[in-house]
Formats: structure tokens, sequence, C-alpha cells
């Protein structure tokens, strides 16, 4: 069964709607920027994709406030989705949520722990718990929507995202829900994640040239730059959409999940190839059908080259392979559901956003990386990756 994709939302390190992020991955343009800020002075990573639009410019100020950065930034794409998908009419117990995300409200834990260490436990925000929930994202579209068919929140590391669309899907192919809106959140940037990743290796510490940072697939590339934000779609199902006469934007034909069992933060071709071909099989493609790849391809030397050899495997060389993330950063949790709503962009109008930086592509990556400007025309089926730390691989398809 197919499922329609009928709404998309979206804010991010490029622009606090899907026109002006879309936009922006088009131009080749980077959301990746220095931190100014003191606390960040003594880290050893100073640059970040924060977020273009603030989420406290579009939400009530008092709902704002109860609700932590990640919540705040699903219920801004929700918003945005839902609307675009016309506010369908749809009985609340048939209207399913499926919020992903990596860490949830760690801004508020970290934040809420240092008012209990300098002011005591009374100081403590009565609100803490429920803004620092994981659910949280979820819970508040759900609310927002008035969804009775149930409120998800996948937490695989950088898979949620995808495994929250393809949950998704699950739940309208099992008949349990006509609508489910979908997608991915995370707002972690604070010193102790940064200095995490630094610590690991995993960010890229190129301070002085924050534009240039991200680069999947290059020779010289040295890890991942840390965003923020939140996509979401409107996911149907056909018979559904048609009825009330919705446009259908693209369709989500498929998805295949895996988990590595090898080690806990590299992962391995031959788990994430067994993601592909279960996506293509459960979708009925074949590997010659996919004409495009929106890579995870995070920028980090380990990583990209796993994720190119499990493509070349499951796939083969020919589809273009493009890697939004050297613009938009890394969104953890909410990086599938941004890849999702791209290859459904990308679908409709025929249009795939380049990879920047790539500068000198690692000889060891043997794609055809769509790298400088965007490339237009038909791209066929589209294949999304997603994959996180843990072992999880989670992978999606989607045709016109």
């Amino acid at each position: 069964m197919n499922i329609a994709v009928t709404g998309l939302g979206a804010t991010t390190p490029l622009g606090g709607d899907v026109p002006s992020t879309w936009a922006a991955l088009l131009a080749g343009e980077s959301g990746v920027a220095r931190i100014e800020e003191e606390w960040a002075e003594q880290l050893p990573v100073r640059i970040a994709a924060r977020l273009r639009v603030e989420p406290t410019a579009v939400l009530d100020r008092v709902q704002a406030r109860r609700l932590d950065r990640c919540e705040q930034v699903a219920l801004v794409a929700a918003r945005e989705a839902w609307a675009h998908a016309g506010r369908p009419e749809v009985d609340p117990c048939r209207l399913a949520v499926v919020i992903g995300t990596g860490t949830g409200g760690v801004l508020t834990l970290l934040g809420q722990d240092d008012v209990l260490e300098r002011s005591g436990a009374r100081r403590v925000s009565p609100r803490a718990v429920t803004m620092l929930m994981a659910n949280g994202p979820a819970a508040a579209v759900s609310l927002e929507l008035g969804a009775r068919g149930g409120a998800h929140t996948p937490v695989s590391a950088c898979a949620s995202g995808a495994e929250a669309v393809a949950q998704a899907m699950d739940l309208i192919r099992l008949g349990r829900a006509d609508i489910v809106v979908a997608g991915g959140a995370e707002a972690c940037l604070h010193p102790l994640p940064l200095a995490g990743f630094a610590q690991a290796t995993a960010h890229s510490t190129r301070n002085d040239a924050p534009q240039l940072a991200s680069r999947p697939f290059d020779r010289d590339r040295d890890g991942f730059v840390i965003g923020e934000g939140s996509a979401v779609l409107v996911l149907e199902r056909a018979e559904f959409a048609a009825a009330r006469g919705a446009r259908v934007h693209a369709r989500l034909t498929g998805s295949g999940i895996t988990s590595d069992a090898h080690h806990l933060t590299a992962g391995h071709p031959d788990g994430q190839s067994r993601a592909i071909r279960l996506a293509l099989a459960d979708a009925g493609l074949a590997a010659g059908d996919v004409g495009l790849v929106l890579a995870h391809a995070t920028s980090t030397p380990h990583g990209d080259l796993t994720e190119a050899r499990a493509i070349a495997r499951a796939v083969g060389t020919h589809p273009a392979v493009t890697a939004t993330k050297s613009m938009t950063g890394h969104l953890f949790g909410a990086a599938g559901a941004l890849g999702a709503l791209a290859a459904v962009l990308a679908l409709r109008d025929r249009a795939v956003p380049p990879t920047v930086n790539l500068d000198a592509q690692d000889p060891e990556v043997e794609l055809d990386i769509v790298a400088g400007y965007a490339r237009r025309g038909p791209v066929g089926a589209v294949l999304v990756n997603a994959f996180g730390f843990g072992g999880h691989n989670a992978c999606l398809t989607l045709t016109p």
C-alpha cells in the first residue's frame, strides 16, 4: 500500500518554513555559523547550524515558555504541515502522531539541573518533566491537532526521524489510522553535547571557516556540524486523500529498518545495505529504479565511506546522490525526516539540491555526487538514508 504525502512543514537553519528552506537548499546556501556567545569561547567546537527563525517568533509567548525548544520546533513544523495539507477533516481517533527525536528536551534537563545545583529544589520548574521527556514533541503536536489515534516517539539517535515516518506508514497500512503526522525534532545546542562530540572527534573543528566545515564525501572532511530544527510530513491513506480531493506531492512506498549489532558509533555497510534492500523490496522496486539517493552523509571520515559502500552494494553507482547536511548541519533526530521532506520536493519539482563544499571527492567514494549546483530533471524513485549511533539503520523510498 502506497501512502500519500499531502503536507510538509519545517523549521531549519536555512529557513523558518518549507519554501525558504527548499529555496536555500537548491541555491546551495549554508546555515552554519560561528557561535558568538561567551559560553562557547572555551569549547574546542565553536560552530553550529542554528535555526534561521526563532520558534518564539511564531508561537504564542505563554505557550512557548511551557515547551522545551525541541517541542517548540516540532509544533512549528507540524502547524505548517497541517495547514499545507489543507487542515483535513478526520475522525480524531483515526489521526495519529509520530515524532522522533534523538535527545528530546536535553536543554531543559541540563538547564534545570543547573537551577537545582545553584538555587535548590524549590526553584526547579514544575514543568521540568513534561519539557524534558522525549515524547514531549509528539505530545505537543497531538494536543495541538486533537489526535487521539496515538502519539508515538521513536528514539533511535540519528535514525529517529526516518523511523517515525516508517512507523507512520505501518500505522496506516495496519488500518489503525487514516492520517499520521510524522517527522522528527531536535534542539540540543549546548556546551555539553558540543564538548562531548568534540571529545569523540565526531564534530568538525573548522572554527575559522564555519560554512566550509560540513563537507560530506570530500577528501578533507573532519566531522559533522551540530544543527537544530524539525521536519514534519502529513501522510494519508491514499483512498482517504483521494476522497477529500487532496493534492498529493509524492508517495511513500517503502521502508527498511535494521540494526548493525557491530559497534556503538561506527556503522557497518552490511547493516545499512540490508536496510536499503528491505526498503526497495517493501516498495516493489528494483535497484535500477532508484534515480536519487538522499544520503545520510554527515561528513565524518568513517561514516561517509561506510554509507558510500552500502549504497554501491545495494543499489549500484548509477543514481545521483546528494548530501544536504553540507548546508543544514546534522539535525540528529530530525535528519531522516528532513531527508524525506527533501525527497518529496525533489520529486515534485524535479530538482536535486547540491552537495556543497565538495572540493575534492574522496577517491574511495565511487558515486555520482551532485556537487556545486542543483541538478534539474526527473529523478525516478528516491531513497532516503538515516543511520544512527547504536547501529540503527532506517531507509525510506518515495515515488511520484
